[in-house]
């Protein structure tokens, strides 16, 4: 198990790259595998997650190479894929396990699909319910990896989601495609809309009024050139550096600013951080921009509702900046963080209290009290395997007494496999 001790940092301004967009990698890898013709990537992330969707298609014949910087994909078009000859393993990636459920519920061939220790003990029954109201038959042991698919003719259908989840929607889109009839998807919160813009982009048969999606079968989609813009949930730790190191300016650039994903963006604006937004572009349907933040004096806030689903992943760091404002900071409506990588409800509180922060643990989030900017307590802090856990108290330790240890730190490399080189580099 490695570890790394992180010294405090006494001053920062710099400007930073972080890695390609983890959820748009993958879903150019999944829907450039499904389109007609060659889809090149560029400023895709190579971090285990994303590798292992792409060795997922290679397994079910889809030509996926590297050629300096790019990745190009030789998409076979939808039910062209092929029956793989062994298991198709995700790793740690929820997003992948979800999104190619609805792909392969599609196939005419039967799959087994599972993922490392973590992933078997998520749950796999919100998205196996609707796809199963769409024909898919599935088996699997009280809703958990691994799956075995079935794949059969589906038919469309309307769904409303439960709650929020860009895994289960996106999962329907896919699975959409290849129906009989239409398929029309009702959201009461809009969650993140990655896979709704790339579809469009590729030629899909999709329309998009508010919340509600309606896919029509029966359209080849066409592979396209994507440039996967910068990662705002890796940004978001150094985006947070730059509020609670003193004397710090830290520009994030090439940031990804999906209005879905922005929920970091107003929350770090609410608890009243310096945060600027320049640069602003658009990219093969998504927005890019530069986000640099200064040293701030922050206070507490409530974070809830709709808010959530824009900010889900961001929430461990997120709690960073809150145990270092002044007041107390609520979040809640996010019991989804329980059936993340681990309960980040439960690590995030746990670490919490190791560096000295009070914190409550609530059933669906939790109450951190600040510490007004006083420096967080040394302390040990374990990751679980978790790596925004990992990642969101490396950042603590910039504004600790003595730094902090943070153990089991290899699954960074699951999302963010240059992080501590970054991290380096931003302490000069």
């Amino acid at each position: 198990m490695k570890k790394i001790h992180i010294n405090p940092l006494k001053k920062c301004k710099k400007s930073i790259l972080v890695q390609g967009d983890k959820s748009i990698s993958h879903r150019a890898i999944i829907i450039g595998s499904l389109a007609r013709g060659v889809t090149k990537i560029k400023n895709f992330l190579e971090a285990g997650d994303c590798l292992n969707t792409a060795d997922i298609y290679r397994q079910m014949g889809v030509k996926i190479e590297k050629k300096g910087a790019e990745y190009l994909v030789y998409g076979r078009g939808l039910f062209n894929l092929r029956q793989p000859a062994k298991t198709l393993y995700v790793g740690n990636s929820g997003t992948a396990i979800r999104l190619n459920l609805g792909v392969l519920a599609a196939q005419r061939f039967t799959s087994i699909i599972t993922g490392d220790a973590q992933i078997i003990k998520r749950p796999m029954k919100r998205v196996i319910t609707p796809l199963t109201e769409m024909g898919a038959k599935f088996e699997s042991h009280g809703g958990y990896a691994p799956v075995t698919v079935l794949g059969g003719v589906l038919h469309g259908i309307t769904y409303e989601m439960p709650e929020a989840s860009a895994q289960v929607k996106s999962a329907l889109m896919l699975a959409a495609l290849h129906a009989e009839s239409a398929t029309t998807i009702i959201e009461k919160e809009k969650s993140r809309d990655h896979t709704e813009r790339m579809l469009k982009y590729f030629g899909a048969d999709i329309k998009v009024i508010k919340n509600k999606i309606k896919i029509k079968p029966g359209k080849e989609i066409m592979g396209r050139t994507i440039y996967v813009p910068g990662d705002i949930s890796s940004a978001a730790f150094f985006m947070i550096a730059g509020l609670i190191v003193k004397n710090a300016e830290i520009t994030v650039k090439g940031i990804g600013v999906n209005p879905s994903r922005t929920g970091i963006i107003d929350a770090i604006k609410k608890m009243g951080g310096k945060i600027t937004i320049k640069n602003s572009k658009n990219i093969n349907g998504e927005p890019v921009a530069d986000i640099v933040t200064k040293t701030s004096k922050l206070k507490g806030i409530t974070i809830g509702g709709a808010m959530i689903p824009r900010l889900i992943d961001e929430i461990p760091v997120i709690a960073i900046a809150a145990a270092f404002a002044k007041g107390k900071t609520v979040i809640k409506d996010a019991e989804e963080l329980r059936y993340k990588e681990t309960d980040r409800i439960k690590t995030i509180c746990d670490n919490l209290g190791r560096i000295g922060v009070k914190v409550e643990e609530k059933k669906d989030g939790m109450i951190i009290y600040g510490g007004e900017g006083k420096p967080f307590k040394y302390s040990d802090i374990i990751s679980y395997g978790d790596h925004r856990i990992a990642m969101a108290f490396s950042i603590a330790a910039l504004s600790s007494d003595n730094g902090l240890l943070i153990k089991d730190i290899e699954c960074v490399g699951t999302s963010f496999p240059e992080f501590f080189n970054i991290l380096t580099k931003l302490k000069g």
